[in-house]
């Protein structure tokens, strides 16, 4: 009797596989051993390891074609496989340059600096460069200015939304600390009413930043400066701050790549068909408002002037006398009285005029007389679809970038008032080179168009006597003027920023 250890359970039939034919016989040793023979052979168990082989080679091999096939094709499916199956070929001429960031400057950090600026965007911009040059003296934290959004524009842009903030910080942070935010432990601070508010005196020299605004730092921890337009001194600075203020305004405040291909876009389809002149003709409601200029309006037009300067508290300048502001060269030129000017300067009639302004005040009506001397008017509007300017649309400050960035690549640039993009245009041109910007010298020009208009002057003295007037006013080099204790009446530092200006050789003129 067969021990039941040694008894060969047989599968059932549903077991086998292919069953006939199967060879086996079993030897059952005296030592309780069972021995194959070596005709022992299980052929079910090779059939399966066969056809698993076979299978994984089969699929290895499609895998391989799948994957010559997605890169001759640019498969997505097969973008995000190992680069074990395949070596990419890389340029390196495509590989991105990398970017070498200034070293981290490190000092005693004294505190945090918030500020708020005011005005419109080349107003906000110088004061920006003097928030950043005060920072850096102070040995203080700048937090990301912010941008004035109730003045009369009511633009909601922040400061990301017009400059590249990112570039600003890095490019920066050799000199100065700049965060996007208040930490979480300095921001609770401002929220329990911690901090101080205040705006810092006009025109002030540095001195009064160390003396004033350094020991409120050092006590609350965070100062806010809630007004920045005009905060800091033109002359009698140090070099060093000087230099930091050009560097901010020429490289660190880099606007958006949406407005830089806006603007290049304008540029481009200019040049296509030759030399364009900039006319910044600051013509506008707000500015007739503000400064009471209405030289030319009806009398319903004066009201509605007079009606928006009382509206805004902030201008304080209420009763004004129009006539005598204007002879006095406190009112931008007409449309029809810069016409008069261009031509007799000698613009050529046929040339470009790219119109770098808002809304013109009195519509087409008022534009008559200019479009009829110098038919070949654009603006940006006409220049590009409504499409590309949608995004734009309602934003006062990024469209005036739009109109910074043209202008600083027009052959000529003609302001027609000296308000703030005027002077940091005239004062960016310069920096590139002395480009040709013509400065109107409008209390002159107002009595010469007088004289012409009243048969005083003729033709050829009038147009003699505009280029004289204007010969040494094209944006040459010439010092800046400094007049002691009057400094709102020296020429301004971003119009003529020569410490920072690659002077020619001939010799500097006082004009």
């Amino acid at each position: 009797m067969i021990p039941k250890s040694m008894v060969l359970r047989w599968p059932k039939e549903k077991d086998y596989c292919e069953s006939e034919g199967i060879k086996m016989e079993l030897k059952v040793l005296a030592t309780d051993r069972i021995e194959k023979h070596e005709n022992f052979i299980i052929r079910p168990r090779i059939k399966v390891w066969m056809t698993r082989a076979i299978a994984i080679v089969v699929l290895w091999t499609s895998l391989l074609q799948l994957i010559a096939v997605g890169e001759l094709l640019g498969l997505s499916l097969l973008k995000g496989m190992p680069h074990c199956f395949s070596t990419p070929a890389v340029e390196k001429d495509l590989a991105p340059a990398k970017v070498l960031l200034p070293p981290k400057r490190t000092y005693r950090n004294n505190g945090y600096l918030l500020v708020s600026c005011n005005g419109g965007l080349n107003q906000m911009r110088a004061a920006i460069c003097d928030m950043v040059a005060i920072a850096r003296h102070l040995n203080v934290t700048l937090i990301v200015p912010e941008l004035d959004k109730a003045s009369f524009w009511a633009d909601s842009s922040d400061f990301k939304d017009i400059f590249d903030v990112d570039h600003f910080i890095t490019s920066l942070r050799d000199e100065v600390r700049i965060l996007k935010h208040l930490p979480p432990k300095v921001k609770i601070r401002v929220e329990k009413g911690l901090s101080y508010s205040m705006p810092p005196i006009s025109w002030s020299n540095i001195s009064y930043y160390e003396n004033q605004v350094l020991p409120l730092l050092l006590k609350h921890k965070v100062v806010h400066l809630n007004r920045t337009d005009a905060r800091l001194a033109n002359n009698g600075l140090p070099a060093e701050i000087q230099k930091l203020r050009c560097r901010v305004n020429f490289n660190a405040l880099r606007f958006t790549s949406q407005i830089e291909e806006l603007g290049r876009g304008i540029v481009k389809v200019l040049r296509e068909k030759g030399p364009f002149v900039a006319l910044h003709l600051r013509y506008e409601m707000d500015m007739l408002a503000f400064s009471g200029c209405a030289h030319g309006c009806d009398s319903k037009e004066e009201e509605e002037l007079r009606r928006m300067r009382y509206e805004y508290p902030g201008w304080k300048e209420k009763v004004i006398n129009s006539e005598l502001k204007r002879k006095d060269g406190l009112c931008p030129l007409t449309p029809e009285e810069t016409s008069l000017v261009l031509t007799a300067l000698g613009i050529d009639h046929n040339v470009q005029i790219y119109i770098a302004a808002g809304e013109i005040y009195g519509g087409e009506k008022r534009m008559e007389s200019l479009l009829g001397d110098f038919p070949n008017l654009v603006r940006k509007e006409t220049l590009l679809e409504p499409s590309e300017l949608m995004y734009f649309q309602n934003h006062s400050s990024q469209m005036a970038a739009v109109d910074f960035l043209v202008s600083l690549e027009s052959d000529i640039f003609i302001p027609t008032y000296d308000g703030n993009m005027a002077k940091v245009v005239e004062g960016h041109r310069r920096f590139l080179g002395f480009k040709k910007t013509v400065l109107l010298d409008r209390r002159l020009l107002v009595e010469l168009i007088d004289q012409y208009y009243n048969g005083l002057l003729s033709w050829d003295d009038f147009s003699t006597a505009v280029k004289e007037v204007h010969a040494n006013r094209m944006g040459s080099p010439r010092t800046r003027v400094i007049i002691p204790d009057k400094p709102k009446e020296e020429d301004y530092f971003y119009a003529n920023p020569q410490e920072c200006l690659q002077l020619l050789d001939e010799p500097l003129k006082n004009t």
